[in-house]
């Protein structure tokens, strides 16, 4: 009789545990699906970045393959949802010449963005006898015969989307802007390899659109 009870208790512990392992899977598959409504639902759409305005103070490059660079840039970024709100944490910006990295990076100052808010910041992006590769020198050389050097301003960072009093997890951000440097009336023929820029300053040509991935 006692052998009996005893099986019969280890069955429903097993029909219980049964039951509480079924109802935690339904609760996250629930949850899950829920997230998947709200995702289809809202559709996060990825932010629209702009560069609004660029300006060098110095682009020097001397031997042996050092580059020197101070320049100012603009970038606006615009919600485009409707619903969903942007974190912006860690986020930096630094400047690029055929592949390479010729800045250090800039950090922008974390921020939340609005259901079709707009952000602008203006960081300075400079680097002081950064080593560059060497065939970016005969390049450099090249771009100051045109008279014209494209650089890339890009944006690397983490974004987190916030729906309601929902926040998700983090989204990698990488923005890439274009923009050609006009050099034509401020070379000089110094015996500096590359491309002497001093005083006074010099705009950018923009060109329109920025690439974002998220």
């Amino acid at each position: 009789m006692k052998e009996k009870e005893c099986c019969h208790a280890e069955d429903e512990r097993r029909a219980l545990y049964r039951r509480i392992f079924g109802a935690v899977f339904a609760l996250i598959i629930l949850i899950l699906l829920i997230i998947l409504l709200i995702y289809l639902i809202l559709r996060p759409t990825k932010p629209q970045f702009i560069l609004q305005d660029a300006t060098v103070f110095a682009f020097n490059m001397t031997s042996p393959n050092l580059l020197t660079s101070n320049l100012q840039v603009t970038l606006s970024s615009r919600n485009p949802n409707a619903r969903i709100g942007i974190y912006y944490d860690r986020a930096s910006v630094y400047a690029s010449y055929r592949g390479q990295q010729f800045t250090l990076r800039t950090l922008l100052p974390s921020t939340y963005q609005g259901h079709k808010d707009v952000v602008v910041w203006s960081p300075f992006v400079f680097g002081d006898d950064v080593p560059v590769a060497p065939y970016l020198t005969a390049a450099l050389t090249e771009d100051q015969m045109t008279g014209t050097v494209l650089i890339k301003i890009k944006v690397d960072g983490w974004i987190r989307w916030k729906v309601g009093t929902w926040i998700s997890g983090h989204y990698h951000l990488h923005v890439t802007c274009p923009a050609f440097v006009n050099f034509g009336g401020a070379t000089q023929n110094t015996g500096v390899v590359g491309i002497p820029v001093g005083p006074p300053a010099i705009k950018v040509q923009l060109v329109q659109g920025c690439t974002v991935d998220v």
